[in-house]
């Protein structure tokens, strides 16, 4: 058994444990994009309602996000080894009744176990890349995290696009799922033979009712958001998400008696003090908004307004993915130790010209736009990107003490996926909404043309909030990266529901690994 802090000859099955666990994060990572890529064809195939396909990649981001930071400190209590380990079976479990789904409700039911599964497995990885490798080490490990994220990240459309297209067996989308069985099953196999097992030597306690404090408020906001128009907007509706702040009030209210109680709250309040940590959370919630919005009508519109073929359209977003990573990586080395925080700034006005670039093509050429046509507002919106995630998190952590950055990464990384959740729930008013409003008679690809413009229109808009935002973020970020601290510790690739590659700072405690500095969707 290895507590933190040891200073145990390495193991010598270490690289072994970082293929497995670099897998798991990859398996993560691509299950996303693959899922958007072939949501219209699932929605084709079983009938799904347009608030079902919302839920399918919402369920996954709500049960990943609301576990996020438990997940970790489980790991930290009952070890690494053995949460990761049940979180890749429990993972593979849900993977399988994915892709065996009889209808949509069991598809949906089935990504809330993924994603909750997700939040065992995935804070585990670098915890255990932690404990496993020695402080001079781990740069480099940090280094292939980063070029697998950017890997995941290019391939996950691309992948999803071919097994939807190649029809396997007759399975159709099925398989997009079904690809993390064999993968998964070698990962348990392996990973028990070569991951060793580590625990945090005082780890904190588990705080469960804010975790169902979170979900419930969160259910209350998203479900009348993302169900609502189904149902014609009833009354209880609006006093569900009204009531969603009560909620959320209780819940500040039972943290700062959790933090008086024990030390051990889901979320610390105090880091809210810290100015740069209080409109990194707002940057990052709103930048969740912008990318649950975009990548899901983004994906409608080609598929289902253009008609174009899951491949086609798979094919389309590639300049996107390779300038997302190229920029990411300009950022963190070359751009930012120079201009501070006008980097971030640049990216959020450079994604917004994308954007409306983007906007005005699709009005010009209509329906008979081209993929070509679509490249160069994708390669701007791609560059903006990468400029504002890769720095993003050690903006965010500037101001933080050095004893809360566990707790402050892992709310980072929980707020950009409760963010996705809740873009995607209003994916039902600044897209669907438009559908609703056309005159019976209306073409439905002009329609769907006319509502992918209008969600540009709200992007844009969030846009210019971030922006404003990051005016609160400091000057010029401390970049913890490799060499920044004396315990060595390195960056990684974190990324979001793009695919996109973000920075982060693993820390020398063992709350850094458990709480969230670690891959997510």
């Amino acid at each position: 058994m290895v507590q933190d802090g040891d200073q145990a000859r390495p193991d010598r099955r270490r690289w072994f444990a970082l293929a497995i666990v670099m897998t798991a994060a990859f398996m993560d990572l691509v299950d996303v994009t693959i899922v958007n890529i072939a949501l219209p064809t699932i929605q084709h195939d079983e009938g799904a309602s347009d608030s079902q396909i919302q839920w399918i990649t919402a369920g996954y981001a709500l049960a990943f996000a609301a576990g996020l930071i438990t997940g970790g400190r489980l790991g930290d209590i009952h070890g690494r080894k053995r949460v990761f380990l049940i979180g890749m079976a429990g993972f593979t479990v849900a993977s399988a009744l994915c892709g065996l789904a009889a209808n949509p409700e069991m598809l949906v039911a089935s990504r809330l176990l993924q994603g909750g599964m997700a939040a065992l497995m995935v804070p585990q990885v670098l915890s255990i890349v932690h404990a496993t490798f020695p402080a001079h080490e781990r740069g480099k490990v940090f280094g292939m995290f980063g070029a697998v994220v950017g890997l995941g990240a290019v391939s996950g459309p691309l992948l999803g696009a071919l097994l939807t297209e190649w029809n396997l067996f007759g399975l159709e989308w099925r398989p997009i799922f079904l690809i993390n069985l064999p993968v998964g099953i070698a990962g348990l196999l392996l990973g028990s033979r070569f991951i060793s097992e580590s625990k945090a030597p005082k780890a904190l306690r588990l705080d469960l009712v804010g975790v169902a404090l979170v979900t419930v408020g969160l259910l209350m906001l998203l479900y009348p958001l993302t169900e609502g128009r189904a149902l014609g907007w009833p009354l209880w509706g609006y006093v569900s998400m009204a009531g969603s702040l009560a909620v959320f009030a209780a819940l500040v209210g039972y943290e700062r008696h959790k933090t008086r109680r024990d030390g051990s709250p889901l979320i610390e309040l105090s880091l809210f003090r810290v100015k740069s940590f209080a409109a990194g959370i707002a940057v990052q919630l709103t930048f969740g908004i912008v990318c649950g919005i975009f990548f899901l009508v983004w994906t409608l519109y080609m598929q289902i307004g253009l008609d174009w073929g899951v491949l086609k359209s798979g094919l389309t977003g590639i300049p996107f993915s390779i300038a997302v990573s190229v920029a990411a990586g300009l950022s963190v080395e070359k751009l930012v130790p120079r201009f501070g925080r006008k980097v971030l700034q640049a990216g959020a006005l450079t994604m917004a010209a994308g954007l409306l670039l983007y906007l005005w093509m699709a009005g010009r050429y209509g329906l008979e736009i081209s993929p070509w046509q679509m490249a160069l507002p994708l390669l701007v919106m791609g560059l903006g990107m990468g400029l504002i995630v890769a720095p993003l998190t050690d903006a965010v952590l500037s101001g933080v003490p050095k004893e809360h950055s566990g707790s402050a990464s892992g709310l980072i990384n929980t707020t950009l996926q409760m963010g996705n959740a809740l873009g995607l729930g209003l994916v039902s008013v600044v897209f669907f909404g438009v559908i609703d409003r056309a005159g019976p008679g209306s073409e439905i690809g002009l329609v769907f043309v006319d509502a992918f413009q209008n969600a540009l229109g709200w992007v844009v808009a969030v846009l210019g909030a971030i922006f404003l935002l990051m005016f609160a973020l400091p000057a010029r970020p401390k970049l913890h990266v490799e060499g920044a601290d004396s315990d060595g510790s390195g960056g990684l690739g974190d990324a979001d529901g793009s695919g996109a590659v973000a920075e982060v700072k693993p820390k020398a405690d063992e709350r850094a690994e458990a709480e969230g500095l670690v891959p997510v969707p």
